[in-house]
């Protein structure tokens, strides 16, 4: 798990999809935190994509960094109590200005029965599972 923070940590923006009845939806994420062995991202309740995580948590992940790539594939898990939201904050508190941990809206999700690839063009696959 801390491998694939770190790779998503070096993305700086990653890709998140997800399902709309049967249209995929991707766009652009930069959260990522790591916060009680659980690998976690950050998104407001209000959004398009927590309704979409509601109806359907499967998700898959994508982003590059140093001529590698990632798909990680996993099931986002809703954790609504106030500590992983306001530990997510902490690490990046040029959110602050939009979000707050108790402000009704912030949600951050954890990966459950994640599988992660990173890929290039001249090595072998790297599978990380957790």
């Amino acid at each position: 798990m801390q491998q694939v923070y770190d790779f998503l940590k070096k993305c700086g923006t990653y890709y998140i999809a997800t399902c709309d009845g049967d249209q995929p939806r991707v766009r652009p994420f930069g959260t990522v935190d790591i916060f009680e062995g659980k690998l976690y991202f950050q998104t407001g309740k209000v959004k398009d994509v927590a309704k979409q995580l509601e109806n359907n948590p499967k998700i898959e992940i994508s982003g590059m960094a140093d001529g590698k790539w990632i798909r990680l594939s996993a099931e986002a898990v809703a954790d609504d109590r106030y500590e992983p939201k306001a530990h997510m904050l902490d690490a990046y508190p040029e959110l602050k200005g939009m979000y707050s941990a108790d402000d009704g809206n912030t949600i951050v999700y954890y990966l459950k029965n994640a599988k992660a690839v990173i890929c290039s063009f001249t090595e072998a696959p790297e599978i990380i599972s957790f």
